[in-house]
């Protein structure tokens, strides 16, 4: 939901403009209205984002079938329909169809095919009767095809009219399907021409869906990049009456539209009836049977029984006999070619023949099969041969008997084929030239020993001679690159001098205080948020102080053994605890234990004497109290340390335990079912925890029997008593007497209302639930200082071992933590220079994780320390002087490529941990965890809670680090700790009441609405989702419910299935939820869903599973979303509700970053405005103001009196007098501007609002939160809110943070920035409002958040304002599976070829290498095996080669930091290198004006980097000049510098040339492996064709066939089907086109096509933005958010990654510069002066010094500085824009 700007995806039409609308309007006015006044706000609206991974993940959505044959129709290189020749190549298209459905199949897409009948006119566009005939054809063809390999392909297809046919609503009830994916029809074509109209009808279908609650894709322009599918989505907001916000007019227009296209329609086919597409079974009819049919209904029309119509239907009859034995190979043909009037004649001849066609294939539900080349071939060929040869000599006896057959059956008319010969001879060419492509490409020399090894098996031509000298490149005069100094500051290098880096420049005595004062900073804040974290239990950690043990990595020849499990002598790292009855013989004591012992008894027993002395004293002043006054200050006593120990915890828990009973049975309605479940749960958790405790006595646990009888737990006592037996104490009288609950004879209970009126196991399902043992098959373990799980003792057991990696799945709660720093300590424990690595994918976590590491562990060693920090922009202490580094991901992989630390750090790695490894499938930096996982030199640690499919990705995953030569295991534990209880909350039915007057006066309501979670099964759900989990109360429910409605469940009876008498155990509760799934299963598969009188529609009316408020609402009213103002004003409701209900704190989740904003505002306003409404009335608040006023006037009078007793008493001068001591009165804390309690969320125990004010300042000094964003932020603070975004500044995450915990700040609003791992417990998860990005993945983490371990027992989710339908697909949804990438790209290449050469050849990066080339496949997500990976990475350094990045030696030279140093970016990065080469970038910087010089190079880099593209009606001329002359921005970015983009035109002719050589070679040499290349890519349906020696065919015809075919070598011979050779126009054919076996990932290969293609080629179908470059011109956030459509919580990062490219580009120009320097210096023998730098800047690069901060240097050119020049006044000039908007 959009709560800014964005918001409403329907724009209202002006009053003014409706009453200036004409009565009626054309199709184009229509057109141009509806885009203008609703479709470009949707459109400026829509994502671009991943469809699959970041959107709908494993929901099920529509493909629409119409727009996918347009896809496929629309393809240039498919010859049909084409206005100039006859081709009608169906198996091309078969191909094309069947390929792009393989591309979404394969990446795990759930869909279904769906076609709507009345959007077929888009489809059937043409200018001509031949173009329209061709495609209606090839859609009823593809259709058919589509229908008879449905089964084999797992496709679900339906048909429907449209959207008001009633079988397609009974379908989205059922299914539910999230989006559809379709083509939006473009822009207008003219007047009222039929695709204006098309397109008209595909708008009010778009407008229909939106409306009706169904999202958009746009399917034209879909990216396919690795395994993700990148598209535009433009988001649903359902709403029936949103029709009627336009004239009617409109809607008579389109009406209009729909009536004029079928008229077309119907009077193009002339006799032929309009056909409809039917989702029925493909009729398998043999061909002659079909042709039977066919030929009479076209000679129906009269001129087809007349010369020459009568002949070429004779041949293409023929044709369809012939081309069952034909292979694949033979089809693949040019373009024979006829004489002109042949020509005319086929033009007139096949329109009529396809629309009979189509008819027959459509009425019959058929396939037949044509091809247009095949059948001019045989009439070239029937030309050239009958008047010589017989027919049946020329077809074939066996085809011309059939054809003979078919011919006399139609009644036809002899053919005169000598006649035909005779009038249209064929013409002196006889086919279309198919250039050929050479294959032989030889590659330059390379010699490198680590590479050639591997490579050995490649076999390409290699020329003798090198690469001739470039003509004048710039930059790249074969300088080998030394990559020894930080990319972001040259002047200081990666090693210290000792270990062989270079001289760092000295800094200033006011740099070195600058940064001591940073890093004091820093540490003050680590402090304060380490104080804050917690273990698993809840309590504050322990820091342990770990020994330095004087010896490093190098000196561990075995690592220490472990004694597990008690044994002594252990060297693990957790203390060793004693097991409880532990077994074995007993060790004699020596003489000093003996005296320890001794000592150690009288010790526990002076404290015994005295801790019963003090009890004593306690129960007397207790005795004096009434009931209610004892039971309040006994939970005070808690608190004393003595209560937690020995026998004193027992009785102080039964004195606890009998108050309750007392209080119970002074209750005056004792015998109520409310009270009595009320007391019986809180008596029953008391008994649990005493029975688990040790020194219980006889005399106690006859007590705790006696509450157990009464209660109805009898047949319990006995399994109690047992498990409690090893922890008995020796009996001891009690200190008080406890309540009577037995008669003292018989044993009866005296109170008959406290025993339970039902089976005590129907009890603890309904009522105990949450407060079951968690456990699961748990015990102790030496080496955890709790009882692990059977799952954590297996990942302790890797641990342990030093070669074996870990990949961990298990939901939050579920125990995980433990793992990490388990790992650390062993690692400091080991060695003091052992490193272990950890990663996790955000700073938040980076920073918690370090302040934890921080409050766990201390250890003192030399020069070291014990933990670092390491992100893009911070770093705390030296990352390569400790142990424990924490980092990210990008930072690891920088590192693990560091020649000079290849050699001195990353040998010393011992684990490296993958925190939340799931981000490996992401849009965003999943390469780099996929390079992490490859290059890592030790054994890693997998976390995750929510991986998609993990058996596969673990299957990977082991075949790396086997690879490695690492053992692995896989752990999956799928319970979380605690359950999770959700709700739903619609603002949009809160009714109309008194307005909030504070948090006091608030009571609860009826709008938190429970949902159970099988309620949601209704909602298309096909199968029950593995991690859709049910509290005992729910499968009790459930139980009921399926009973109820005649399910067969007798056999589970909760009293039945549950025999054993003992307190129900989670464990237990699991293996019985289980049971009923599966009967819940079966069902619902016997159940038709739609019908309401269907026992699973039974089911689910039940008011246990459904809610009844909202079983009884309008489904239209729970779709709505609700307005802006009801979604914004309903959040004090819902917080005043949680409050009430002690369900805070809380994490309110919004997606979107100006949301969260707008959210906290609007509570914080609501707030002070009701504040200050009861402070103006109320007298309570005057008498207080009155008072403390009062107080304040006397304050000079207490100051006296302090002064005089300080004097009077005789004291010692360090000593503190009554005038320091705190005043304790409520006036002295007492401030009016404080907010009043009741209207404020804050949690005042364990932070003051001193404290608060004191940050509050520090954040005012060090940020500029209050210019940004405004006084609102510390307000928020102030009212215990705080906003959480990525977009917010450090400093105040950290507070936002730390607050939290200590309870502060009680309601967060946060985007997903606290949902990966952050320590932030919460008890209630609120979804607030709908997002494309709230996604199963995103679901799961966010509410994961809620119940965490240690502090909650129950957790709980609230949706707020989401729709129903949203609402029940979150918890039905499934985790997608992870989706990898290829990650060999060129730069990472390049890279390798670094490490390789600067680490002087490292074993470490010797063995990363062949590590990473050995592996059966290369990426999780790719196919590519080991031989191509090597094919591939050949050519790769061929292209790197030849772009002078790489020399013959294999050593990386001239620009090769510029390109990896950005490699990020690839392709922009090597495009950038080569303009740079070129010398473009040089004649740009050189032109006579600076600022033209700026402004051009600023427009060359915005076509490089941080490219996004505009959608097509947004794009418009009339819109963009709207805008243009509305604002500042120019929107659209302007097309490339000329001389630049020939430069890259010609770079790329190079990149084809290189790959597709590559191609060749592969496919040439591969041929036999890889295979017959005849069997289409999802049907796997196979043509082969009949063989030369059967007689199907003439010899003749077939050695005319295949002598005349074309014969590709890489090429598909299905594309070779409409003519097309080994030519290759560019890199996305060659990966669209290539042949079957062949894996080419486009991706993989740095092209330049998207970055040098026009607007709307197939390449680059979208209008890039030009919001950087009007950003640079401007400086102005509104107008990016107004015109250029980027949203505000967006722009930061957007502007901050370019700023960061920038930056990059400007420091490695340095770095050339000083090079050119040295070399200089080296050549001439002088000695020159150094320039003049600034200091190195301890944390974010600062780029906004300008020019200036560089002086140029000796040896560099006019041309080189003038360069230099531009770009760091673009930088600094971007970064002054960028700095003064959103500063941090």
């Amino acid at each position: 939901m959009e709560l800014d700007d964005f918001e409403d995806i329907h724009g209202d039409v002006s009053t003014e403009l409706q009453t200036r609308l004409r009565v009626s309007m054309s199709a184009t006015d229509a057109l141009d209205f509806i885009d203008r006044e609703w479709y470009r706000g949707v459109a400026k609206r829509g994502r671009w984002m991943d469809l699959i991974g970041d959107y709908a993940g494993s929901e099920r959505f529509i493909l629409d079938g119409e727009s996918l044959l347009q896809q496929v129709l629309d393809d240039p290189m498919l010859a049909l329909g084409r206005e100039k020749e006859p081709s009608f190549q169906i198996l091309h298209a078969r191909h094309c169809l069947e390929r792009f459905l393989d591309e979404i199949m394969k990446r795990f897409a759930v869909f279904d095919l769906v076609f709507w009948e009345n959007n077929r006119h888009l489809t059937l566009k043409g200018d001509s009767d031949f173009v329209v005939a061709s495609r209606a054809l090839a859609r009823a063809l593809l259709f058919s095809h589509l229908l008879e390999h449905a089964k084999t392909t797992g496709l679900t297809m339906y048909t429907f009219e449209g959207l008001s046919d009633p079988k397609w609503l009974a379908y989205q009830r059922k299914t539910r399907p999230m989006f559809v994916m379709l083509n939006d029809g473009g822009g207008s074509a003219g007047e009222n021409t039929s695709e204006t109209q098309s397109c008209l009808v595909q708008r009010r279908f778009i407008f229909d869906l939106l409306s009706g609650g169904v999202a958009v894709s746009l399917l034209r322009g879909a990216e396919f990049r690795d395994m993700k599918i990148f598209a535009f989505i433009f988001e649903q907001r359902f709403g029936l009456d949103t029709k009627d916000q336009f004239p009617p007019s409109l809607w008579n227009a389109v009406e209009e539209a729909e009536a004029a296209l079928e008229s077309d329609s119907s009077s193009r086919r002339q006799s032929e009836d309009v056909a409809r597409l039917r989702a029925a079974p493909v009729s398998h009819i043999d061909l002659d049977s079909t042709l039977k049919v066919l030929v009479p209904r076209v000679m129906s029309s009269r001129p087809f029984r007349l010369y020459p119509l009568c002949e070429l239907l004779y041949i293409y009859v023929a044709h369809c006999l012939v081309l069952p034995a034909l292979s694949v190979a033979e089809r693949a043909r040019p373009l024979d070619f006829l004489c002109s009037d042949l020509n005319k004649a086929l033009k007139s001849f096949l329109p009529p023949v396809f629309y009979a066609t189509e008819a027959l294939v459509l009425t019959s539900n058929i396939f037949l099969d044509l091809d247009g080349r095949v059948f001019t071939s045989l009439i070239r060929f029937f030309i050239s041969h009958v008047p010589a040869v017989a027919l049946q000599d020329v077809v074939g006896p066996e085809i011309h008997a059939r054809l003979e057959a078919i011919w006399q059956s139609a009644g036809g008319p002899t053919p005169d084929l000598h006649r035909l010969a005779e009038s249209f001879p064929n013409s002196g060419q006889s086919q279309a030239v198919v250039t050929a492509h050479n294959p032989l490409y030889a590659l330059l020399p390379f010699q490198n020993d680590v590479f050639e090894s591997e490579l050995a098996t490649v076999r390409v031509a290699v020329a003798e001679d090198d690469l001739d000298p470039a003509p004048n490149l710039e930059f790249s005069q074969g300088t080998v690159f030394s990559d020894t100094n930080h990319w972001h500051d040259h002047h200081r290098p990666i090693l210290p001098k000792h270990l062989g880096g270079g001289d760092a420049k000295p800094s200033s005595a006011w740099l070195r205080q600058k940064m001591l004062r940073n890093e004091q900073f820093f540490m003050r804040n680590m402090q304060q948020l380490a104080a804050t974290l917690t273990g698993a239990s809840g309590r504050a950690l322990q820091q342990i102080r770990v020994l330095p043990m004087g010896r490093n990595v190098s000196q561990l020849q075995d690592p220490p053994k472990d004694v597990r499990k008690g044994g002594r002598g252990r060297q693990t790292p957790a203390v060793a605890q004693k097991q409880p009855g532990h077994k074995g013989k007993a060790v004699p004591l020596s003489g000093a234990e003996k005296i320890r012992q001794k000592n150690a008894e009288e010790k526990q027993a002076k404290g015994d004497s005295t801790s019963r002395d003090w009890w004593q004293e306690q129960l007397a002043n207790l005795s004096k109290l009434g009931l209610e006054q004892r039971v309040a200050q006994l939970a005070p006593l808690f608190r004393n340390p003595r209560s937690s120990v020995g026998w004193l915890a027992v009785e102080m828990r039964l004195f606890q335990l009998d108050l309750e009973i007392r209080r119970w049975l002074a209750e005056t309605q004792l015998a109520t079912s409310s009270v009595r479940d009320r007391y019986v749960v809180a008596v029953m958790r008391q008994i649990k925890d005493m029975y688990e405790m040790s020194s219980l006595t006889p005399t106690t646990c006859a007590a705790l029997a006696s509450v157990l009888v009464s209660l109805g737990f009898s047949d319990y006592i006995a399994s109690m008593e047992s498990a409690a037996a090893t922890r008995m104490a020796p009996d001891r009288p009690l200190s008080f007497t406890f309540v009577k609950l037995l008669q003292t004879k018989g044993r009866k209970p005296i109170h008959e209302a406290m025993h339970i009126k039902e089976d005590p196991i129907v009890w603890q399902l309904r009522l105990f639930g949450e407060y079951m043992d968690r456990s699961m098959d748990s015990s102790w373990d030496a080496r955890v200082s709790f009882q692990p799980d059977a799952w954590q003792r297996d990942v302790l057991d890797c641990l342990d071992s030093p070669s074996c990696s870990v990949l961990v799945v298990a939901p939050t709660s579920a125990g995980k933590t433990f793992i990490s720093f388990y790992a650390m300590e062993k690692v400091l424990r080991e060695s003091d220079d052992g490193i272990l690595v950890y990663v996790a994918p955000t700073k938040a976590l980076v920073n918690q994780v370090a302040a934890e590491v921080y409050a766990r562990f201390s250890k003192d060693v030399d020069g070291r320390t014990c933990w670092a920090i390491h992100t893009r922009d911070y770093r705390v202490h030296d990352p390569q002087k400790c142990q424990i580094l924490v980092t990210v991901p990008e930072m690891l992989a920088i590192m693990l490529l560091s020649p000079p630390l290849a050699k001195t750090w990353t040998p010393r790695i011992r684990r490296i941990i993958l925190d939340e490894i799931h981000t490996i499938g992401q849009q965003e930096g999943g390469s780099v965890w996929e390079q992490i996982l490859l290059l890592a030199p030790c054994p890693i640690i997998g976390l995750s809670a929510t991986v998609g499919a993990p058996d596969e990705f673990n299957s990977w995953l082991e075949s790396v680090q086997k690879a490695k030569g690492f053992d692995h295991k896989y752990i999956n534990h799928p319970h979380r700790y605690s359950h999770l209880r959700k709700f739903c909350y619609f603002p949009q039915l809160l009714p109309k009441r008194t307005p909030f007057e504070g948090l006091d006066q608030a009571r609860p309501s009826d709008m938190m609405r429970f949902m159970h979670p099988v309620s949601s099964l209704g909602f298309g759900a096909t199968s029950v989702p593995p991690d859709l989990s049910l509290e005992a109360s729910d499968v009790l429910h459930l139980y009921e419910a399926l009973r109820s409605a005649g399910a067969n469940v007798d056999h589970l009876d909760p009293a039945k299935f549950f025999s054993s008498p003992s307190l129900l155990r989670q464990k237990d509760v699991l293996c019985y939820e289980t049971a009923l799934k599966d009967v819940l299963l079966s069902f619902f598969a016997s159940s038709d869903v739609l019908d309401h009188n269907s026992p699973f529609r039974k089911l689910l009316s039940d008011p246990r599973i459904q809610d009844p408020l909202i079983a009884g609402a309008n489904e239209r009213t729970l779709n709505t979303p609700p307005t802006r103002a009801a979604f914004l004003s309903g959040l004090i409701p819902l917080l005043a509700d949680l409050h009430v209900g002690g369900n805070l704190p809380a994490l309110l989740f919004s997606l979107d970053r100006g949301n969260c904003e707008v959210m906290a505002q609007a509570i914080v306003l609501t707030l002070q405005r009701t504040e200050g409404r009861w402070r103006k009335t109320s007298n309570e608040w005057r008498r207080k103001v009155d008072a403390w006023e009062e107080w304040k006037a006397r304050e000079s009078d207490r100051k006296r009196l302090a002064e005089k007793v300080k004097k009077a008493r005789k004291q010692d001068m360090d000593s503190d007098g009554p005038s320091q001591r705190e005043d304790r009165s409520w006036e002295s804390s007492f401030d009016p501007k404080d907010p009043s309690s009741q209207f404020s969320f804050a949690g005042t125990s364990a932070y003051s609002r001193a404290e608060l004010a004191a940050d509050i300042d520090t954040l005012r000094r060090r940020t500029s939160l209050a210019k940004d964003k405004g006084e609102w932020v510390f307000e928020a603070l102030r009212r215990g809110i705080g906003v959480h975004h990525s977009g917010m500044a450090r400093q105040y995450r950290s507070l936002v943070e730390r607050l939290f915990r200590l309870g502060f700040l009680r309601v967060v609003i946060a985007t997903g920035t606290l949902a990966l791992g952050i320590n932030a417990p919460t008890k209630t998860s609120v979804f607030c409002g709908d997002s494309p990005y709230l996604t199963a993945l995103t679901y799961r983490q966010c509410a994961g958040r809620a119940g965490r371990r240690g502090y909650d027992l129950l957790g709980r989710v609230v949706f707020y304002g989401l729709p129903m339908d949203r609402i029940h697909r979150l918890v039905l949804s499934r985790l997608p599976s992870l989706s990898g990438t290829f990650p060999l790209s060129s730069t990472l290449v390049l890279r390798l070829f670094n490490l390789l050469d600067g680490s002087g050849n490292a074993p470490y990066a010797e063995k990363a290498i062949q590590s990473i080339l050995r592996l059966p496949r290369i990426s999780f997500g790719s196919d590519v095996g080991q031989d191509q990976l090597l094919h591939h990475l050949r050519f790769s350094i061929e292209y790197l080669r030849r772009s002078s990045l790489l020399n013959r030696d294999g050593r990386p030279i001239n620009l090769f930091g510029m390109a990896s140093h950005i490699y990020h970016t690839e392709p922009s990065n090597f495009a950038l290198v080569v303009l740079l080469q070129s010398g473009v970038v040089h004649d740009i910087c050189l032109q006579p004006s600076l600022i033209d010089a700026q402004r051009d190079f600023m427009a060359l880099m915005c076509h490089l980097f941080g490219r996004r593209y505009l959608p097509d009606v947004y794009a418009t001329a009339k819109n963009v000049r709207v805008l243009v002359q509305k604002g500042p921005s120019r929107v659209i970015l302007p097309p490339m510098h000329a001389q630049a983009l020939g430069v890259l035109l010609e770079h790329q002719a190079e990149i084809m040339r290189i790959f597709t050589a590559y191609t060749l070679e592969f496919s040439a040499q591969h041929a036999a492996e890889l295979g017959p290349d005849n069997v289409l890519p999802l049907s796997m349906e196979t043509f082969a064709g009949a063989s030369a020696e059967r007689d199907d065919v003439s010899p003749q015809l077939h050695r005319f066939m295949h002598d005349t075919a074309i014969h590709p070598i890489a090429r598909s011979l299905f594309v070779a089907n409409s003519g097309h050779g080994d030519h290759f126009e560019d890199i996305a054919e060659l990966a669209t086109t290539v042949r079957h076996g062949f894996h080419l990932n486009a991706h993989a290969i740095p092209s330049l096509e998207r970055i040098t293609a026009q607007i709307d080629s197939a390449i680059k179908p979208f209008a890039l933005n030009a919001y950087l470059f009007d950003f640079y011109v401007h400086g102005q956030v509104d107008a990016l958010a107004n015109a250029n459509g980027i949203r505000r919580g967006d722009v930061w990062y957007l502007l901050q990654d370019f700023h960061l490219t920038l930056t990059a580009v400007q420091w490695d120009l340095e770095k050339m510069l000083l090079q050119v320097q040295r070399e200089a210096t080296e050549t001439e023998g002088s000695e020159i002066e150094d320039a003049v730098y600034d200091e190195e800047q301890p944390d974010e690069v600062d780029s906004t010094q300008g020019p200036d901060a560089f002086k140029r240097l000796l040896g560099v050119s006019e041309r080189d500085w003038q360069v230099y020049k531009v770009v760091s006044g673009v930088t600094a000039e971007f970064g002054e824009k960028f700095k003064a908007m959103w500063a941090r």
